[in-house]
């Protein structure tokens, strides 16, 4: 009995060393392979047929370490070096990471954003086709990359914020599809020098605050492109510079651990470590990985040899992680050199053949629209001259591209398109269909298109009891609030003194007592982090509103909105949506810095998202309940002096909508069409008002939205009635009113009515004086519209 124990415990012993000998040769597989897709990646750009590239080479070995601790439900919200990671998790093949780094637009092939982002910009899907989210708690969850330096952060931040709430709140655990008890950790990459941003450091004061289950590793090369660290960190070390973050016994704040990025059984170690206690106790923790090195500099744009020294260049050969992990092979006696090189060649056999089949599917059908374009423009030839000579350019021109790409053949279809005329040619219905083809692939995605879209939502009228009561306009959004959070328990409202007051101007007033902490809460001042929380809390399948205390302070998070929330639907071809909605208020108060009119600014930015600017507040509940019924962002920009004005209380306050980019004639008038929105329409009404004296009778158009505007072009019907319009607004001189100047004359067609110029009438180019003195020299106000409508009637 005692020998057979003894067997088996020796035979159990032999299979667990087999087994950790059969991972470790398997993450040294990916290591290689790895290391290969960054060498060949590298020369098919400097080859010309792929357009950029950047890699993850140095990097390998911290990244297929961390892909152990990578579990279903948890999330990813990395930056452009996490090849390896995405490889060892098995969310990404190396034939779509060659296929992406081509821009084939086919998802069949790159799955991550259909031609849409350059190399090494991952994503899984996060929505069905009809809006409906998937089983986030049961996948590995990658959110869509974007470019700009450190800008993943703040997105990582609401990610594990997301958990403490699926953990806290009582209202979300019914929803094991997303969550399993907040058990998820984000796990999030960064360059060292990208440590230097804003980003960095208020997502991770957010994250000590917050305790959430965030784990940041950054990867820690020396260098900021050119720039070494010393210029970059003070200290020259993150994580000494974060040593008064580190989280105490009765204290909050984060972990911090250093690492070597060629320690693979270290890695191992302390990865496991960190990420147990994240994922337990949600205290955040950043792991320093140092000595990285980089093998082929910082992208395909340039050569580290320019700027690095020979003995740095040389210990980078020394202390790279590939050669470092085969020498711990070697001495751990875990295989041969004869294996090993099997192994390798393998490896670089197997990244080959991948490459080769992303580049053949990628040219495949270039090369058939190709073809048929040569064949068809062969059939023009015959006629002689200069018709002749040109057709013959463009073919020679189509066949001796070796690497040719859509927009050839489509300038040689438009060319040849020239010469037919009046002829009816096969030529120009290939041509128009590129078109729509193309269109597809390209330009499609902005917003939802589906059945999740906000466009799809029909409008309906508010609903007044008999005896409506007359209330401020702040306690029609606090009743409406109120039936929300009853109705919705994914809906959260966050933001600046939000919680324990109810915003600034009370629209959540009492609410935190009556939903809790955990759906109505405050924040610090921080704006760019809310809009990260809030866009974390979307990508998880929440309904968040982020609150911007006032539309002055967007600057302070717009980059997370522009870069972020308002590409993530485009970026990923519909694969994931952020239906965050950000809650502000502005337009007439006082001040150069309570202004709240930058909208030339949002409408520039924020393509993407919808942009509602509400006169009053029931008019900005059925926006709400508008956008809640569908995925799409945007931007609520409620009037700031509407808060006590009076208005009738709604008795649907959650069936009634308003239909996105519709406007509303509030005024009817024969004379002239007056195009506004928000609090500007008052001294609109006013001066109408007092043009009615001089036998002049306005038209007042509520543009209700500027992001979708006028779809159905009823702007265009006053127009042509009137045959004058003057588009008024508070933004500074070619923001919004040349916005809306723009759609109308030139996109509606409107010129062709009209009997006098069009005009605008904005703002001073400064901000505001303050003070209502102020307020009326730097705005328009109702002397200067009458003046204006006098002097248009005069023409």
């Amino acid at each position: 009995m005692d020998n057979q124990i003894y067997q088996d415990t020796m035979a159990g012993e032999k299979l667990s060393f087999d087994r950790f000998r059969e991972e470790v040769l398997k993450d040294y597989r990916i290591v290689c392979e790895s290391r290969e897709a960054s060498l060949l990646g590298r020369r098919e750009v400097l080859t010309g047929k792929a357009k950029f590239g950047i890699f993850g080479d140095g990097k390998e070995l911290a990244q297929v370490a961390m892909a152990k601790f990578f579990r279903p439900g948890d999330f990813r919200a990395g930056y452009y070096r996490d090849q390896t990671w995405m490889f060892a998790s098995g969310l990404s093949t190396i034939e779509q990471f060659f296929a992406q780094l081509y821009s084939n637009p086919d998802l069949e092939h790159e799955p991550f954003s259909g031609g849409r982002q350059m190399n090494a910009h991952f994503a899984t899907p996060f929505v069905n086709s009809d809006g409906s989210w998937v089983k986030l708690a049961e996948r590995k969850n990658v959110t869509s990359d974007i470019a700009p330096t450190a800008g993943q952060m703040p997105r990582a931040l609401g990610l594990a914020f997301a958990s403490n709430l699926f953990r806290q709140s009582p209202a979300l655990k019914p929803f094991t599809d997303l969550s399993h008890n907040g058990n998820e950790v984000c796990f999030c990459t960064i360059g060292d020098a990208a440590t230097s941003e804003g980003h960095f450091w208020e997502t991770m004061n957010a994250a000590g605050v917050l305790q959430v289950p965030l784990a940041v590793f950054v990867w820690d090369d020396g260098y900021g492109i050119s720039v070494p660290r010393k210029y970059q960190t003070v200290k020259g070390s993150i994580s000494e510079a974060l040593k008064g973050f580190q989280q105490k016994d009765g204290t909050n704040g984060i972990d911090i651990y250093r690492v070597r990025a060629w320690d693979y059984a270290g890695l191992c170690e302390v990865f496991e470590k960190g990420i147990r206690k994240c994922r337990e106790t949600h205290v955040p923790v950043i792991f320093h990985v140092e000595e990285v090195t980089q093998p082929q500099g910082h992208s395909t744009s340039g050569s580290h040899e320019r700027y690095k020294s020979q003995e740095r260049l040389e210990w980078e050969r020394e202390w790279d992680c590939l050669p470092k992990m085969r020498e711990w092979l070697f001495e751990n006696a875990l295989t041969t050199e004869a294996e090993l090189e099997e192994l390798e060649a393998a490896a670089k056999t197997a990244v080959r053949q991948a490459k080769e089949r992303a580049w053949d599917n990628y040219i495949a059908p270039i090369k058939d629209q190709l073809t048929h374009t040569v064949f068809l423009l062969n059939g023009l030839l015959g006629e002689g001259g200069e018709r002749d000579v040109r057709i013959q350019g463009l073919i020679k021109d189509l066949t001796t591209r070796r690497e040719p790409l859509r927009k050839d053949i489509m300038h040689a279809l438009s060319q040849a398109n020239l010469w037919l005329g009046d002829e009816d040619h096969p030529l120009r219905e290939f041509y128009e269909a590129l078109k729509v083809l193309n269109k597809d692939i390209y330009n499609t995605y902005l917003y939802n298109e589906g059945p999740a879209s906000a466009l799809l939502v029909k409008g309906t009228v508010p609903e007044f009891d008999a005896d409506a009561p007359q209330v401020n306009g702040f306690e029609v959004l606090n009743r409406y609030f109120d039936a929300l959070f009853a109705h919705n328990p994914k809906v959260v409202a966050f933001g600046e003194d939000v919680g324990k007051i109810g915003d600034v101007n009370q629209g959540f007033a009492g609410l935190q007592d009556k939903y809790g902490r955990e759906r109505i809460f405050d924040t610090g001042i921080r704006e760019l982090t809310i809009m990260g929380q809030g866009l974390g809390l979307a990508l998880r399948g929440l309904r968040p509103i982020a609150e911007i205390q006032y539309l002055d302070y967007l600057l302070y998070g717009l980059e997370p909105l522009s870069d972020d929330v308002a590409t993530t639907h485009y970026r990923t071809m519909g694969q994931q949506s952020a239906p965050l909605i950000v809650r502000t208020r502005g337009h007439r108060l006082e001040g150069v810095w309570h202004s709240g009119s930058p909208m030339g600014m949002v409408l520039g930015s924020l393509r993407g998202m919808y942009v509602c600017v509400p006169r009053n507040m029931t008019q900005a509940v059925g926006m709400y309940n508008t956008l809640l019924q569908s995925n799409d962002p945007a931007l609520m920009v409620e009037s700031l002096n509407g808060y006590r004005l009076k208005e009738r209380l709604p008795s649907n306050l959650l069936e009634y909508t308003v239909e996105l980019g519709v406007p509303e004639v509030i005024r009817e008038g024969s004379d002239i069409t007056l195009v506004s929105y928000g609090s500007m329409l008052r001294i609109l009404q006013e001066a109408a008002t007092a043009l009615d004296h001089w036998g002049i009778h306005c038209e007042i158009i509520d543009v209700q939205t500027l992001l979708p505007f006028d779809r159905h072009h009823l702007i265009l019907k006053s127009i042509q009635k009137t045959s004058r319009v003057l588009f008024v607004d508070e933004d500074v001189p070619g923001g919004a009113a040349s916005y809306m100047f723009t759609e109308v004359i030139e996109g509606q067609g409107a010129y062709r009515w009209l009997d006098a110029g069009p005009r605008t009438l904005t703002a001073k180019a400064h901000r505001p004086a303050y003070g209502s003195d102020g307020d009326y020299f730097s705005k328009p106000n109702a002397d200067e519209v009458i003046e204006t409508v006098k002097s248009m009637m005069e023409e």
